[in-house]
C-alpha cells in the first residue's frame, strides 16, 4: 500500500492485483506481464503517489493522471492505458470526492468536550501531546447536563465529555449511553469513599471524579494576632471567635450568599456528617437512582437535622438579610481591608492572599457533632460514549485518552500554580503546601465531602437557604419548602426558538476544515456585518444538529466562558498578519496545538502548512483569488480576553469598538424572527 504520510488517499496492492487480472483475461487466456505493461501500471501508481502528496482528493488525484497520461505526448500509453485508467477512475468516483479520506479522518478522531476554556490551555495541549498517534478533538462544550442530554437526544453525543456542575441525578437520563467504567483500572484507582458517590444502583459507573478544589473557611490569621483571639478548633471556638470579632468591631463571618452555590455549600458543609452516614447514603442513592421514576424528596432521618444546623449556625454567625446581598467582589473587598475576619470560600485565595502580604489560613467545616469536613468540588467529572464499544479500535483510542487525563501529570495541570492537589485516586500522590497544613487531618482522614450538585439543588437551595438568612423560614419551615420544591415536577421545556434543518459534523477535515464551525462563522459574520471573521477554534460547541433549540439550547451553541467579539479595519497586509497570529499563536497567547484547534474563518479561505512543530499560514485568498497587501477589510474576531490581549497589544488601537459578549449578540438573533442558519464553507487547506 502506497500513502502519503497521512493517509489521505491510498492504492492498495490488492486493488491492483484485481485490475492486473482482469486486463491480462481480456485476450482470452492470462498472460505474464510485459515489461511494458508493467511500466504503464508503475507510471500510473507514481503519478497518484505524487500527487497525492499535495491533494486528498481521489478525483482530483486521477485528473492529474490524465493530464499526464493523455496530454503529455506520451503516445504510446494511451490504449492500454487508457483501460487502466477507467478503472482507476471508476472506483474512485465510487469512492466519491474526499469520502474514503474523510470517513479515516472521523475514525481516528476522539471528541472530547471539556466544560471550560481553562483546561482548552494548558490541559488539552498536554494530552495531546503525550497521544501524539491520536487525534483528539477538543470542544468547550458546557458546564450544564441538560446540554449532553440534548446532544443524546438528537444523535450527537461525542465520544468523550465532562461536566463540573454535576449530580448523578440530573445525569441518570444519560446512563444508558454511557459507557459501564466500573470494572477498568481508572475506577479501581478512585478511592471507594468518593468512587460510592457516582456508582449507580445497580453497580455501574458511567462518571469518575478528577482531582478537587476544596472549599472550607478562608481565615485572617494576622486579624486573630492582633485581636488575640484564639483561631478555632471546633464548633463552639468557631462561634466565639465571631462573637469577640463582633465586639471588637470587625465581622466574624460572612460569604457571598449572593450566589446559589455559597447557599447550597453551607447547608451541605454544615451536616457532612450526617449526609455521609449510612442513612445519608442510603438517601442520596435512592435520589440519584436513574431507575426511579418517581420524583425523590427528602428523607425524614438525616435532613431535618441538616436544617437545624444551618439554623443554628444562621443565629450564631449573626447572618441576615443584608449579606443576601454580598457578591464575591464585596467579601473579597472586605477581607483585603481587614473588616471580616472569616469567609466561606476556596482554598484557591491562601495563597493569593499571602502573596498580597495577608497572613492567611484555610480551616474545615466544623460540624456540630465535632467532626470536621472540607467541601470538595470536583475540577470535573467525566464519562465514556457507549458507542465506543462497537469499535474496538476507538474504544481503545478513548480508553488511552481517559487514562492521561486522569494522570498526575494532566491532574497538575488543571489547578493553579502553586494550588494544592486533592485527588480522588489513589494513582495520585496528594501533596499540601503550607498553606493547607491546618486540615491535612481532616484530608488523611478521607473526610472529603462531594457535594450534591443537582440543578434542583442549586436553585431550590438559593430560595430556602436565602429565606432562612432572611428569617423568613425556621428550620421546619426551610425542609417542607425544599422538600415539597423537591417533589415538584417540573413545567414543560422553554418554547423553541431556532429550527435546524440539518446536522452538520464539527469533526475537522485537512480538505475543508469543520462544517459546525463554517456554520456557525459564516451566521455570525452574516450578523455583524463584516468582510471577515476569524474565530478561535474553541468558539463553538459542537455538532450543530438537526433539531428543535429552545432559548437555553440555541444559548449553548456558543463557547459559554466569555467568548468576546473585537472589531477593526485593516489593510490585506495586516489582515495576513492577524490571521498568522491566530494560526501560528503569539507569545503570550494561544497557540494550537493540534488541527481542531486551528481557528475558523468566514468570508476568506485559508491554506495552512502542518509542520511536526505547529502550523505555519502559507496564503489566504478571497472569492478564490489572493488578497493584495492594499485591500481593505472590516474583520470581526472571536476570543476570550486572555487570548485577544497579546494581539491587540501587537496592532495598537485597531481594534477601536472595545469587546462584546457573542453570546448576547447571538442569542438576540436567535429570538428574532427570521433567524436562518448560514450554509457551510471550504474555509482551509491543510498541507
Amino acid at each position: 500500500m502506497l500513502r502519503n504520510g497521512k493517509g489521505a488517499v491510498t492504492v492498495s496492492s490488492g486493488s491492483f492485483s484485481t485490475h492486473k487480472g482482469q486486463i491480462h483475461s481480456m485476450g482470452g487466456r492470462r498472460q505474464k506481464p510485459s515489461p511494458n505493461r508493467l511500466e504503464n501500471i508503475m507510471l500510473v501508481i507514481y503519478l497518484v503517489w505524487e500527487y497525492n502528496q499535495y491533494v486528498s482528493c481521489p478525483k482530483c488525484v486521477l485528473h492529474y493522471v490524465a493530464v499526464h497520461i493523455f496530454h503529455k505526448g506520451d503516445l504510446k500509453l494511451r490504449r492500454k492505458k487508457v483501460i487502466l485508467f477507467l478503472l482507476l477512475t471508476g472506483t474512485a468516483l465510487l469512492a466519491g470526492c474526499g469520502k474514503k479520506s474523510v470517513k479515516k479522518e472521523e475514525a481516528e478522531t476522539i471528541r472530547v468536550y471539556l466544560w471550560t476554556t481553562n483546561l482548552y490551555d494548558k490541559y488539552a495541549p498536554y494530552i495531546q501531546s503525550q497521544l501524539p498517534d491520536v487525534n483528539i478533538e477538543f470542544v468547550v462544550g458546557n458546564n450544564d447536563l441538560d446540554f449532553y442530554k440534548f446532544l443524546d437526544e438528537n444523535g450527537g453525543l461525542p465520544d468523550i465529555i465532562t461536566c463540573c456542575r454535576f449530580s448523578l441525578h440530573d445525569a441518570s437520563p444519560l446512563k444508558d449511553s454511557l459507557m459501564d467504567l466500573s470494572t477498568t483500572n481508572e475506577a479501581g484507582a478512585v478511592y471507594n469513599t468518593y468512587l460510592n458517590n457516582f456508582m449507580n444502583e445497580d453497580g455501574s459507573v458511567n462518571w469518575l471524579p478528577v482531582c478537587a478544589d476544596a472549599h472550607g473557611f478562608v481565615v485572617n490569621k494576622g486579624l486573630f494576632e492582633k485581636y488575640d483571639i484564639e483561631l478555632p478548633t471546633d464548633y463552639d471556638s468557631f462561634v466565639l471567635a465571631c462573637q469577640k470579632f463582633e465586639e471588637a468591631g470587625v465581622r466574624g463571618f460572612t460569604a457571598d450568599y449572593y450566589y446559589d452555590y455559597t447557599c447550597m455549600e453551607t447547608l451541605q458543609g454544615l451536616s457532612a456528617s450526617e449526609l455521609t452516614s449510612t442513612d445519608g447514603r442510603k438517601w442520596r442513592t435512592a435520589y440519584s437512582d436513574p431507575a426511579n421514576k418517581e420524583r425523590v424528596g427528602l428523607d425524614d432521618i438525616v435532613w431535618p437535622q441538616a436544617f437545624e444546623h444551618m439554623e443554628q449556625f444562621i443565629n450564631d454567625v449573626k447572618l441576615g438579610k443584608d449579606d443576601l446581598e454580598l457578591n464575591y467582589d464585596d467579601v473579597i473587598s472586605m477581607y483585603q481591608n481587614e473588616e471580616l475576619a472569616m469567609y466561606f470560600g476556596s482554598s484557591f485565595m491562601v495563597k493569593t492572599f499571602q502573596d498580597q502580604g495577608i497572613d492567611t489560613a484555610f480551616l474545615p467545616f466544623f460540624n456540630q457533632d465535632g467532626e470536621e469536613w472540607i467541601m470538595t468540588t470536583p475540577y470535573f467529572q467525566i464519562a465514556l460514549n457507549k458507542d465506543l464499544e462497537q469499535d474496538d479500535s476507538r474504544r481503545k483510542k478513548a480508553m488511552s485518552v481517559l487514562k492521561e487525563m486522569l494522570s498526575e501529570e494532566a491532574q497538575n495541570l488543571i489547578i493553579a500554580d502553586g494550588q494544592d492537589m486533592l485527588s480522588y485516586s489513589q494513582k495520585v500522590d496528594f501533596y499540601l503546601t503550607e498553606y493547607l497544613k491546618d486540615i491535612k487531618p481532616v484530608i488523611e482522614e478521607n473526610h472529603m465531602y462531594i457535594r450534591i450538585a443537582s440543578n434542583d439543588f442549586f436553585s431550590i437551595s438559593k430560595d430556602v437557604v436565602s429565606k432562612m438568612i432572611a428569617g423568613e423560614y425556621d428550620s421546619k419551615q426551610a425542609y417542607q419548602a425544599f422538600n415539597d420544591q423537591l417533589k415538584e415536577e417540573k413545567s414543560a421545556s422553554d418554547d423553541v426558538v431556532l429550527k435546524v434543518q440539518n446536522t452538520y459534523s464539527n469533526y475537522f477535515h485537512a480538505d475543508g476544515g469543520n462544517e459546525a464551525y463554517s456554520v456557525m462563522a459564516n451566521t455570525l459574520r452574516g450578523i455583524y456585518g463584516t468582510d471577515v471573521l476569524i474565530a478561535a477554534g474553541n468558539s463553538f460547541t459542537g455538532n450543530v444538529l438537526q433539531a428543535d433549540y429552545t432559548k437555553k439550547m440555541a444559548v449553548s451553541m456558543i463557547m459559554p466562558n466569555s467568548l468576546f467579539s473585537y472589531k477593526c479595519e485593516i489593510t490585506g497586509a495586516k489582515l495576513k498578519e492577524l490571521l498568522k497570529a491566530f494560526v501560528e499563536g503569539c507569545e503570550g497567547g494561544f497557540i494550537p496545538f493540534n488541527r481542531g484547534s486551528l481557528p475558523v474563518v468566514s468570508g476568506i479561505s485559508m491554506e495552512v502548512k502542518e509542520n511536526s512543530d505547529g502550523y505555519t499560514l502559507t496564503s489566504i485568498k478571497k472569492d478564490g483569488k489572493t488578497i493584495k497587501d492594499d485591500d481593505t477589510f472590516t474583520v470581526m474576531c472571536l476570543a476570550t480576553k486572555k487570548h485577544m490581549e497579546p494581539i491587540i497589544s501587537a496592532e495598537g488601537d485597531r481594534f477601536k469598538d472595545g469587546e462584546t459578549f457573542v453570546k448576547d449578540t447571538w442569542i438576540n438573533y436567535v429570538l428574532g424572527d427570521d433567524a436562518v442558519l448560514a450554509e457551510p464553507e471550504s474555509y482551509i487547506t491543510l498541507r
